[in-house]
């Protein structure tokens, strides 16, 4: 390891914390880069990378996944679905507590749940949670109106982080409690310090309740909006590990480096889409014919081929391709000008109209370039667009979120099953004002809504698969969103490191056995 030069790279953050260099003893210190800007580290209320990989740290969660999508202990040390599947029992561990001290307890479980399933923008989560039942300290009962196919799933550490009740449950608004930002949780680190925009100082935990963890001592989340910058720190080992890289040419460039290990392993789960969202509401986007001309015109093969060098695969729908639920039958919308320009015109713009895309701040390769690919693409049939940036993710979130915006690039995941990831873009009562990554396109269609609140209950796979099938043939024709492309997730990280997350939620997952070999 290149100790001057992680100095020099940790030198950054003498400024946030007296004890936040890196540490060569007692399990030392891993640096994580990103150009990730969380605006707070609750993944109880937040969805998304930036929130999710601190937030997994913070706080434990009552069950984790092994690489082989099988549910593992956390939390919880067993559990039991009831015969009909409207029960099911968590046993928790009896000696978890939180950073704090007070004890883990059901209470807390119970709360946390019914809080994310009333503030999270994953509406469709937890929505057959009708009550949970704490008979005593150690065991919570969650009751169901129906059968909850992702249920196991949803307590997984990236989307269910147990709170402290003692702590949040004070009146306030959860969505801005000043404890999002200085949480307590019973996760195998603790907050040290958080800087908006710059880093996250993660400190271990030495009272958490699983003996022998976490190995490293410190976790810095080093926000680096610059991706020049942020190669270089990882080509200098001032930086150990990037987790959600998507760029080509970063992903050729720190294959190349000798004490670097680049693998595509750890985002089976993620299911990453890189979409076009129409804000459907707006005059200029609520006649389907319209975002039908803007699909016509844009060139899926060329995106992915020539701007992605080829490493990321095109994507036609709202489930992610390599799901047993996508329907490989769905409309193409292979491009087709003419067909796109008499589209315009029979919808009354056949003289044009002018249009604004917005794009999530991340790697200009998925979402800049294609913007602006766009803007030269949808000026051959008459639009003229307007390529707006954002200086950071909560700027770009207010506008989204606030639904001030006409069309917008974002990513958007799966997250393991439909009914977490998927439901929420497209039912009608998750539109809600000021939620990033709710139905922010607005879209609202009441076979839509039946089709996919059938599918959250039914068991049957084959059953599901049917019901999904006919949902994507609706939104595929209806069109709030034009699906693009796959992204290629891979992770770098120095190959001196044992135990870097590949399982399903790869670095959304505790960071407890992650240690630094000889």
């Amino acid at each position: 390891m290149k100790l001057m030069s992680r100095l020099f790279g940790a030198a950054a953050f003498a400024a946030l914390s007296s004890t936040a260099l890196p540490a060569f003893a007692d399990g030392g210190t891993l640096v994580i880069a990103s150009t990730q800007v969380p605006r707070h580290l609750n993944g109880a209320v937040q969805s998304g990378i930036a929130t999710a990989v601190p937030s997994t740290q913070i706080f434990a969660s009552p069950l984790r996944y092994d690489e082989n999508w099988e549910p593992q202990p956390y939390l919880a040390k067993s559990w039991e679905v009831s015969p009909d599947g409207l029960t099911v029992t968590l046993n928790l561990v009896d000696n978890a507590t939180f950073h704090d001290g007070e004890a883990v307890t059901s209470e807390d479980v119970a709360y946390s749940i019914m809080t994310t399933k009333a503030n999270h923008p994953f509406k469709s989560m937890f929505a057959p949670v009708e009550s949970i039942n704490t008979p005593d300290a150690h065991t919570v009962v969650i009751n169901l109106s129906s059968p909850h196919p992702a249920l196991l799933l949803a307590l997984s550490p990236a989307l269910a982080p147990v709170l402290p009740k003692h702590v949040f449950d004070d009146g306030q608004d959860i969505k801005s409690h000043p404890m999002n930002a200085t949480p307590v949780g019973s996760g195998p680190f603790m907050l040290e310090e958080f800087k908006p925009g710059e880093a996250i100082v993660l400190k271990k935990n030495p009272n958490f309740f699983l003996e022998g963890r976490p190995k490293l001592d410190e976790i810095i989340v080093r926000i680096i909006k610059d991706p020049s910058a942020l190669l270089i720190a990882m080509e200098n080992s001032e930086a150990d590990m990037y987790p959600f890289m998507a760029g080509s040419q970063e992903i050729r460039r720190l294959e190349k480096a000798d004490h670097l290990t680049v693998t595509a392993d750890g985002y089976a789960a993620v299911g990453p889409i890189n979409w076009l969202a129409f804000n459907t509401a707006s005059p200029k986007l609520s006649d389907v014919r319209v975002r039908q001309a803007i699909a016509y015109a844009v060139d899926r093969n060329f995106i992915t081929k020539a701007l992605h060098r080829g490493v990321s695969a095109p994507q036609r729908g709202p489930i992610i391709e390599g799901s047993p639920f996508f329907d490989a039958s769905i409309p193409a919308y292979d491009t087709d000008l003419d067909k796109a320009k008499a589209l315009m015109a029979e919808a009354g713009f056949a003289d044009g109209m002018e249009l604004t895309i917005d794009y999530i701040p991340g790697p200009k390769e998925q979402q800049q370039s294609i913007a602006e690919y766009m803007k030269s693409q949808l000026k051959k049939i008459g639009i003229d667009v307007t390529v707006r940036a954002a200086p950071d993710f909560p700027t770009w979130a207010g506008r989204v979120g606030g639904h001030d915006f006409e069309l917008s690039m974002d990513i958007v995941f799966n997250w393991g099953d439909p009914v977490i990831g998927v439901h929420r873009t497209y039912l009608s009562d998750n539109i809600r004002q000021g939620v990033i990554w709710s139905n922010t396109q607005q879209y609202a269609n009441d076979k839509v809504d039946t089709l996919l609140n059938a599918a959250a209950i039914e068991i049957d796979p084959e059953k599901r698969k049917a019901l999904y099938s006919e949902f994507q043939q609706i939104v595929a024709t209806d069109l709030p969103v034009y699906w693009i492309n796959a992204l290629p997730y891979h992770t770098a990280y120095d190959a001196k490191l044992q135990n870097v997350p590949t399982g399903i939620w790869g670095s959304m997952h505790p960071l407890d056995t992650v240690s630094w070999g000889e």
